[in-house]
């Protein structure tokens, strides 16, 4: 009989998991040579932190549950910022984490209560009788109730014959339908909407398709979270991300809305400035699959527990046909892209929007984009257009820096067919350089573009030039030279004409990473960034 380490890599396989990430050492060695073998393919990452978030990006990306390999103890605690943000998104994701028993060993911790601290479901192999039903357990709560699950795998189990139960693929549980009196009290609010507005965020990111019928049919406007962005891309009345980076035009016509109905979204104060984006007299409707999401964040009109599709096509089917007049007769939708500003860029420094505007016109129409937090993130976020909700991955729920280029080649893996594109802060990039050797091994085509501004940009916008910023002000880094000692492609972007390299290297049919150092001059402080701060 197979071990129960091999056991829980064989019954993952056989359930689907999409790929595995990890750094491997004596804990979960066993387990991970039986995934390999079965198939599932695993990326050997250089840091724990990087493989968590690299699997929290590819099961955003792929719509499969990931899985996680870490050694006990410190390999656990390692991955926790990554774990994180997985955990706070609702990311399917499986951790295998061994453990050790008695307090006398170095790896000693309080596993389940660690997890617990952020966000994650605690879950663990009991025996060789249960290995193969506790495996499935998790891996049924990972991708059923998208959640992310540390599953302990003791040493002193791993090693015990595991007793073969054969494994099939449970099947999906019903989408979660809405109660008749919400639909039809939904049907009402945009029968009497002048000027109703749409907002998908996570929760409707595969129900794009009801949404723009619904929308087409209410007269709505749509717009998206930025975590659902690309989700109505060429729709004429698609008004992009809502919230802090919302273009002014968009930001007008959703603060101007009578009605504002969130599905699968928060409306929190990201996606609505803090509130400033919902009019005094609007009503608001928030549409999830969880009642206790509802007015979570703001109080609402109507709440309406159901999954996001359903729901519209229950509000489509009373409607009957009708086609209401809505928002759409009145207003003409513009984006980021169509907006003028003063190019700022100097011989030496080039402006982000120009950077952006410039790289959104060359790069091809069928890219990913990984967005890292900090002050440059909203360039990338307003300006560099995406194909669909599977062209943009943002990892920021936890809103830590330095996840983005894992998130890129996590991505990457995702979706092959696509140009992966990073987009990060100086500060982000060198905080997680050490997987661009990661990105070279795996002979990935990953444009990294890194918005150099030398600085912790955030902090020195959020404090001002009255305080004593030398602890977050850097020397200028040559990150171009840097990315050529990893065994990558580098390129120093100082003016717009210096992004033919870029073109360059995308001609040349490309089978490793490109490192563009765009040193940027000071904005000021971003606009979205000044959108967060208020309130803080």
């Amino acid at each position: 009989m197979p071990s129960v380490a091999t056991a829980v890599g064989e019954t993952l396989a056989a359930l689907g998991v999409g790929h595995a990430f990890g750094v491997v050492g004596s804990g979960n060695f066993h387990v991970t040579n039986a995934l390999r073998a079965s198939g599932v393919p695993f990326v050997a990452a250089r840091h724990e932190g990087g493989a968590a978030t690299m699997a929290d990006a590819y099961a955003r990306m792929s719509g499969s549950v990931a899985v996680l390999s870490v050694h006990q103890g410190p390999g656990l605690t390692n991955a926790a910022t990554g774990l994180a943000e997985a955990a706070k998104s609702r990311t399917p994701l499986v951790v295998l984490a061994p453990s050790v028993s008695g307090a006398t060993s170095n790896f000693a911790m309080d596993q389940a209560g660690f997890a617990r601290s952020f966000g994650a479901v605690p879950m663990r192999v009991h025996s060789g009788a249960s290995a193969v039903a506790d495996t499935v357990a998790a891996w049924r709560t990972a991708r059923d109730e998208r959640r992310t699950v540390v599953l302990d795998l003791p040493l002193s189990v791993q090693g015990e014959s595991a007793v073969p139960v054969p494994v099939s693929v449970p099947p999906l549980p019903s989408p979660v339908a809405p109660s008749a009196s919400s639909v039809s009290a939904l049907a009402e609010l945009f029968r009497g909407a002048r000027r109703p507005v749409i907002v998908a965020g996570r929760g409707a990111r595969e129900a794009g398709p009801e949404l723009r019928r619904l929308g087409a049919a209410t007269g709505s406007l749509l717009a998206t979270s930025a975590v659902a962005n690309g989700l109505f891309h060429g729709d004429p009345y698609d008004l992009g991300i809502s919230g802090g980076f919302a273009s002014p035009a968009a930001a007008r016509l959703i603060s101007s809305a009578d009605l504002i109905v969130g599905f699968g979204c928060a409306l929190n104060m990201w996606t609505m400035r803090h509130g400033r984006l919902i009019a005094a007299d609007a009503s608001v409707v928030q549409v999830d699959v969880s009642a206790s999401a509802i007015g979570a964040h703001r109080p609402v009109t109507l709440g309406v527990v159901g999954d996001s599709a359903v729901v519209a096509s229950s509000v489509l089917a009373l409607l009957d046909g009708a086609v209401l007049p809505g928002y759409r007769t009145a207003v003409a939708v513009s984006r980021w892209n169509d907006e003028p500003f003063a190019d700022l860029s100097t011989g030496d420094r080039i402006d982000p929007r120009a950077l952006s505007l410039a790289l959104d016109s060359l790069l091809p129409s069928e890219r990913i984009v990984a967005v890292d937090s900090g002050n440059s993130m909203g360039y990338p976020s307003a300006y560099l257009r995406v194909p669909d909700e599977f062209g943009f991955c943002f990892t920021q729920a936890f809103q830590s820096i330095g996840l983005g280029l894992p998130t890129a080649i996590g991505a990457a893996l995702a979706r092959r067919d696509r140009l992966p594109v990073l987009a990060s802060g100086d500060g982000g990039f060198l905080m997680s350089v050490a997987e661009l050797e990661t990105a070279v091994r795996l002979g990935l085509p990953l444009l990294c573009v890194v918005y150099n501004d030398a600085a912790y940009g955030a902090e020195v916008h959020h404090f001002g030039a009255d305080a004593d910023l030398s602890t977050v002000v850097f020397p200028d880094t040559d990150i171009a030279a840097l990315a050529a000692g990893f065994g990558a492609s580098g390129l120093t972007v100082r003016r717009a004409a210096d992004l033919r390299g870029v073109t360059a290297w995308l001609e040349s049919s490309p089978s490793g990473p490109l490192v563009v150092d765009a040193k940027i001059v000071s904005d000021g402080g971003s606009w979205w960034l000044a959108e967060a701060f208020k309130g803080h």
